[in-house]
């Protein structure tokens, strides 16, 4: 059973009587948790910047030929370094798979962070900001979105990859549908919109359109264009009317 005390200030929490049981008193304390989570912790110099450094051969050779392609032998060449130094670090193979995606999870992470201004004032354009942190749009995210299909591939039957993957379940998709709770109390959405059911269908709509540029099916200009239709779908235009959007005919 969930404490009955916000989870950041401590404060008590007013329970319903139905539906999900609230782990946070409001928005601003349920903005600060996921801000938190979304924040990486400090990288320290020495050991951790060869951890990092072997773990991006692990996300390169994962990218390029496969999570089956990546050993304690083939990560110590590409890295430059004996395998003892791989074994040093990470102990077996199973862990060096492990730790570096959850590195490559770290890394995106901040990576965003640094990208995205968490500026609510324009609930519409951050929300374009955040799910176009899905799409390939430069070296690492491509990478990244290659070697993460290989990882959770093998996640369906690994369980410690699997937590990985789990971490923070959900926390992305309830904050879009906190960034849309802001909007509709400004009066910025369409009336009659599902605010949960609309969050998760955008993030997990713009991860399957990411995968649909990294194999080639889509590019990134069409994949914007989409979440530029779909934003407009969803929130009024300046004059306070719903935004028109093109439909083919």
């Amino acid at each position: 059973m969930r404490d009955e005390m916000c989870r950041v200030c401590g404060r008590a929490l007013s329970l319903p009587e139905r539906g999900r049981r609230p782990v946070y008193c409001s928005r601003a304390c349920q903005a600060k948790a996921y801000r938190a989570r979304r924040t990486p912790a400090p990288v320290a110099s020495g050991p951790s910047e060869r951890r990092t450094e072997i773990a991006r051969v692990v996300w390169q050779i994962a990218a390029e030929q496969g999570l089956d392609a990546v050993s304690m032998r083939s990560v110590a060449a590409a890295a430059g370094v004996s395998v003892r130094v791989v074994q040093y670090h990470f102990g077996t193979k199973h862990q060096l798979l492990v730790d570096s995606l959850e590195l490559l999870h770290r890394t995106n992470e901040q990576l965003a962070a640094g990208r995205i201004q968490a500026d609510l004032t324009d609930p519409k354009a951050l929300l374009g900001a955040i799910l176009e942190e899905f799409l390939p749009l430069d070296a690492h995210r491509r990478l990244s979105l290659r070697a993460l299909v290989g990882y959770y591939a093998r996640s369906l039957a690994d369980p410690a990859l699997a937590a990985v993957f789990l971490t923070g379940d959900r926390a992305l998709e309830d904050f879009v549908a906190l960034i849309l709770r802001y909007a509709e109390e400004q009066g910025l959405l369409r009336p009659g919109i599902h605010l949960a059911s609309t969050a998760d269908l955008l993030v997990a709509g713009v991860t399957g359109l990411g995968l649909d540029v990294v194999h080639g099916t889509r590019t990134a200009r069409d994949v914007r264009e989409i979440i530029a239709r779909q934003l407009d779908q969803l929130f009024r235009d300046a004059t306070g009317l719903p935004a028109k959007v093109a439909t083919r005919r």
